[in-house]
């Protein structure tokens, strides 16, 4: 199932961390934010991709025309530094279209013009490239493919630290909550649609306007309330969030980090069966040779 994800914003009240790069490129620990979405969706088997492009553009492209898979993973340095051996990549079975959807366009027109890349797809995936989640995605879908209808989004509680305020009669208040627990549910942008959403969207309407109106309208829209973690990154105060709980190891939307580590183990178990237990710990599976102006993949071992 393709990935529709929307990178072309400007972030504007991001500026301390985004005034020249896109929001989605803001980075968490190693990577930036896109990269962890990606890696998200690639851990439950949706590894294609299709890239909105706006603001700076550029910078999404030259991140992953260079992109080192060394930042992300273990590895191991040879001769000198001339070849590296990976524990793991990240990216290889990633298919990436790179389309250029504007500079200001809204959401539902970045959608519209990227509509001929999903020829074929009877359901896609679409993101707003904001936000993280634990989400156990086959969930999602199934409560989606059940309900049978065109659109759906993840609800959940905002992050935010205001209050809600409940007002009675002579203007006294009623009720004073946090919001997050209150009954407030916002959009988390993480949506699943079937091809007829196109259908609903009209020449400069953005998405959650008119297009989500009609098919409310028409009852073809659901949502799915969050169980667990959904965070976005949308003011320096949530970036911090972020890079705290990325330095202290508490990341729950890195769900592909078990698997990760359960590979890592069977190719060092791998390697010692076929070599022995007193074999140098080359348990990698990718060997990479480094020169002055590139480092080029030279073989692969299982």
């Amino acid at each position: 199932m393709k990935v529709v994800l929307f990178c072309g914003g400007l972030g504007t009240r991001l500026k301390e961390h985004s005034e020249t790069i896109p929001k989605p490129m803001v980075e968490i620990g190693y990577r930036p934010l896109m990269w962890h979405l990606m890696r998200y969706y690639a851990h439950y088997g949706h590894k294609e991709f299709i890239l909105c492009l706006g603001y700076r553009g550029d910078v999404v492209k030259k991140y992953f025309l260079n992109y080192d898979e060394c930042l992300s993973n273990d590895f191991v340095l040879m001769n000198g530094g001339r070849d590296i051996r990976l524990y793991d990549d990240d990216i290889e079975d990633w298919t990436i279209s790179f389309v250029d959807t504007g500079l200001h366009t809204n959401i539902g027109q970045r959608l519209k013009a990227v509509q001929k890349h999903l020829e074929g797809e009877e359901v896609f995936l679409a993101n707003y490239s904001d936000g993280l989640t634990d989400l156990h995605l086959p969930t999602y879908l199934d409560h989606f493919y059940q309900h049978d209808k065109i659109a759906s989004f993840l609800c959940v509680k905002p992050s935010q630290s205001f209050h809600t305020v409940s007002i009675g009669e002579g203007s006294l208040v009623a009720k004073i909550q946090p919001v997050g627990k209150s009954n407030m549910w916002i959009n988390g942008g993480f949506f699943v649609f079937k091809k007829e959403i196109f259908d609903y969207i009209r020449d400069g309407e953005d998405l959650v306007q008119e297009p989500f109106y009609r098919l409310i309208e028409e009852n073809q829209l659901i949502a799915y309330r969050n169980p667990g973690f959904w965070a976005c990154i949308d003011t320096l105060k949530e970036k911090t969030m972020f890079d705290e709980m990325y330095a202290r190891g508490d990341t729950p939307w890195a769900v592909w980090e078990n698997d990760k580590n359960d590979k890592k183990n069977r190719l060092i178990e791998q390697d010692r069966e076929l070599n022995g237990s007193e074999s140098p710990a080359f348990e990698s599976n990718k060997i990479w040779h480094k020169s002055f102006v590139d480092r080029t993949y030279i073989g692969r071992t299982q």
